[in-house]
């Protein structure tokens, strides 16, 4: 929004700005704020930041070590459209305190070195993401983990089934299970508000592309944006969470980003869009290239994250609930190769793309469980891995298939490298191939080192508590 700090002061003055927020990201992807008067606000307390404790944040230091400074990127500046007073946000990087280094945790410092290693080793061009948001909408949603009550319940108006009434007349415009990709009004009842969603990620300063209803019937949405830098578009996905949520909220519906928060229905991605370009064009474009036109960088970008798929389902798809949603059935990408088209295929080259300007690959596996900065850091981290040390996808048994490999001969579909099937095998396979994340200085090793650590817990934590469904079935034994 602002060129420099001088610009925001000038604008707060003149817009009566009562309020600064200041935002981060903890390390598993959690938005934090903190809260500042704009009253006699300079230029230098806009670069100085604030001081405050990070101990609290998950993943970063220990109480006897946690002062940190914020420091707003003066150019993610958005008023907020949810708080009473005026209030002008700012999205920050995390820094030592007393030497203003970049702290080394901080997701957005991790994106920032990546951004500078792509240029270190390719010279030209930029990696562009378009990362595409999936989510649900619910009327209502309660859950419990107790030690004597486990549970959740849901419901959605999106979807009406069987008759109920959930405060409104029965008009017969229902949506069967597995009915909703790109439902018209009246069946449709929620393209409205996300009309005023796509509008609100547009005003802040995030390409859009279009909305529509997803497969899943009890609301299940998706706000698809335009393209842009690494730093850029993980700022937009934490952008777009948090404006999805509160425009929700606002309509009294609930919001989530879960993978997988229903069961038998299809589960939430985020398909990341990415190339290489260069002067408005994609340097994946080779109009020679045997296969979708793709050329050899292009090639060898895919052979490096087919490679690394296992590693990085480690940070793209990071949560318990990531691998109800991989599995096999609702176009789940479970297995390591690529293909035109091919929505069963972990890497889709998507048809409609195939030309000069936006050739590109689709990286399918990813949700929005994961914290974008990492995630999107770590496949440039995969791809440009691929290209350096020029991995071909087809000696490694990583296609192209234009078929469902479930129809392929039983031989032919051996040779395929299946993907982890639980967030243990997801971590293991990261612990085993992270070196590649660790080139350039882009990922410390203690970052993944705590990464770990942290999404082991979560799974014990998982692992260790006796599910509803366990009752239905061994209770009366």
């Amino acid at each position: 929004m602002f060129a420099n700090a001088g610009e925001a002061v000038e604008f707060i003055a003149s817009e009566g700005v009562e309020m600064i927020d200041l935002r981060t990201i903890d390390l598993i992807g959690r938005q934090r704020h903190v809260t500042l008067s704009a009253a006699d606000l300079t230029e230098d307390d806009l670069h100085f930041g604030a001081g405050l404790d990070t101990s609290s944040y998950v993943g970063y230091k220990s109480v006897e070590r946690g002062d940190m400074r914020v420091v707003p990127d003066v150019s993610t500046g958005l008023l907020d459209p949810f708080a009473e007073m005026k209030t002008l946000s700012f999205i920050c990087d995390i820094v030592e305190p007393v030497s203003g280094e970049d702290y080394s945790r901080d997701p957005r410092g991790v994106a920032r070195r990546a951004e500078r290693y792509f240029t270190e080793i390719i010279g030209t061009g930029e990696v562009l993401f378009s990362p595409e948001i999936e989510f649900y909408l619910f009327s209502s949603a309660e859950y419990t983990s107790e030690m004597m009550a486990s549970g959740y319940y849901v419901t959605s108006e999106a979807m009406l089934e069987g008759g109920g009434n959930l405060g409104s007349p029965e008009l017969g415009y229902r949506m069967a299970p597995h009915t909703g990709y790109h439902a018209a009004p009246p069946r449709d009842r929620l393209s409205d508000l996300r009309s005023k969603m796509l509008k609100a990620i547009r005003d802040a300063g995030v390409p859009t592309h279009y909305h529509h209803h997803e497969v899943g019937a009890p609301g299940q949405v998706e706000v698809e944006v335009g393209f842009g830098p690494l730093l850029r578009m993980s700022d937009a996905v934490m952008t777009m969470k948090y404006l999805i949520a509160n425009i929700a909220a606002q309509a009294g519906l609930s919001a989530t980003f879960m993978p997988k928060p229903i069961y038998g229905e299809a589960g939430n991605g985020m398909h990341v869009h990415q190339y290489v370009s260069h002067e408005g064009r994609s340097l994946f474009w080779d109009a020679d290239g045997e296969y979708a036109n793709l050329s050899e960088m292009a090639l060898h970008w895919v052979g490096g994250l087919l490679k690394h798929a296992g590693a990085l389902l480690g940070l793209c798809s990071p949560s318990t609930n990531s691998y109800r949603r991989l599995v096999p059935g609702y176009e789940a990408p479970i297995s390591a190769f690529f293909g035109l088209s091919n929505r069963t295929a972990a890497i889709r080259v998507p048809a409609y793309a195939v030309n000069e300007t936006e050739n590109r690959v689709e990286f399918r596996p990813p949700d929005a469980s994961c914290n974008p900065y990492l995630a999107l850091a770590a496949m440039m981290m995969a791809g440009l891995d691929g290209v350096r040390e020029q991995i071909d996808p087809t000696e490694n048994d990583f296609g192209p298939f234009d078929e469902d490999i479930v129809e392929m001969p039983a031989d032919q579909r051996a040779r395929i490298k299946q993907l982890p099937t639980t967030l243990e095998d997801a971590l293991d396979a990261l612990e085993a191939d992270y070196d590649f994340l660790l080139a350039g200085g882009v990922f410390p090793q203690d970052l993944i080192e705590e990464w770990l650590v942290l999404k082991r817990e979560e799974a014990a934590a998982v692992n260790r508590r006796p599910h509803p469904h366990e009752y239905v079935m061994y209770y009366d034994l």
